[in-house]
């Protein structure tokens, strides 16, 4: 039974327009051979089959901004994200099934020459679904790569064409965080025994903090970790501090989420984001040997690694009920070709 506070959050969430991207459910799956390995209950969401073109989170976040975009009858979108970003592939897929033109614009966030990281992986995908794809010279400027997509919106504006602009920076609201309350309750409805943990990604923060606001509405007894695969813990709660006010006034509850409610980890994010170390090697493997799951480097092998080095150092207990939410990221894996050859080299 929710709250009177928790269900006027609902409706207010209910009135904001949405677009169905995900036709069904994702599975709520048991990983038993890893909870046996840990000493946990360990479950993992299947979201990197959500949506189409391989997949991801992002898909849940994209019907909120689709669903905006249709309300503005709009017949373009355009996106910033990095050069192998799941979300810009996705955006472009998802502009297909509602007929519109993508523009994708690839930042330059990680310094790769390799060609695979250039031209393969989500890069390859971009071009098979039709995308304009534009590049901006910065990978660490949110606010001049969001100008600069809103500046190519005025020159359609100007052609007669309806543009929608998926903004990058935390200055707007995180409309794509509305998908992942949602998503938890999805969560929750597929099973009856709450969560001790759940652990995430956190990069743009709207994954982490619909999931932080979703457990708190639905399975307020579980605590929501999120593992840094952008920046460091330090900088990404001030993010994270940012977003909330914003969110919270989305959702039409100002004190909802705050501080108390935003945890963070950071010890797989070295040597960068976009970049493979040790620890997030080892969850790759672990996963990929233990359950013939795969994850990617750059977001999903950073996030599970969470797991089973906070069990080492005894910030999760042994037995614990723990969900893995595994954000997609297969189509970028090949674009880390060379990468990963030197892994199982070595």
């Amino acid at each position: 039974m929710l709250s009177h506070q928790n269900a006027a959050i609902i409706d207010t969430i209910s009135a904001i327009p949405r677009q169905t991207i995900l036709d069904c459910e994702t599975p709520l799956i048991q990983l038993h051979a890893l909870s046996s390995h840990l000493d946990i209950d360990l479950w993992m969401k299947r979201d990197d089959v959500a949506g189409p073109s391989f997949g991801g989170n992002k898909a849940r976040q994209l019907e909120y901004y689709f669903g905006a975009a249709c309300d503005k009858q709009a017949d373009t979108i355009l996106i910033t994200g990095a050069i192998q970003s799941n979300f810009v592939r996705l955006a472009a897929a998802c502009a297909v099934r509602f007929g519109m033109k993508a523009i994708v614009q690839l930042e330059e966030r990680v310094a790769k020459s390799d060609p695979t990281y250039q031209q393969s992986g989500n890069v390859l995908l971009n071009h098979l679904l039709g995308a304009d794809i534009l590049y901006y010279p910065e990978g660490e400027d949110e606010n001049g790569a969001d100008d600069t997509l809103y500046a190519e919106a005025e020159k359609l504006r100007a052609q007669g064409r309806t543009p929608y602009v998926i903004p990058l920076s935390e200055s707007k609201p995180p409309l794509g965080a509305l998908g992942y309350i949602r998503g938890a309750a999805e969560i929750t409805s597929q099973t009856t025994d709450p969560f001790d943990y759940v652990i995430t990604g956190s990069g743009s923060g709207a994954t982490h903090l619909g999931l932080a606001a979703g457990m708190k509405i639905y399975c307020p007894s579980a605590r929501v970790i999120g593992s840094c695969v952008r920046r460091p813990k330090a900088a990404q709660a001030s993010r994270l501090r940012h977003l909330t006010g914003s969110f919270n006034t989305l959702i039409g509850c100002p004190d909802f989420l705050s501080e108390d409610d935003i945890h963070l980890w950071d010890d797989a994010l070295a040597p960068g984001y976009g970049q493979l170390g040790p620890i997030a090697k080892q969850a790759l493997q672990m996963m990929a040997h233990n359950e013939g799951h795969i994850l990617d480097p750059v977001y999903t092998a950073k996030s599970f690694a969470t797991i089973p080095q906070m069990l080492k150092d005894k910030s999760i207990a042994k037995g614990s009920r723990v969900l893995f939410v595994h954000t997609g990221g297969a189509a970028g894996l090949f674009a880390y070709q060379t990468d990963m050859q030197k892994m199982l080299a070595d």
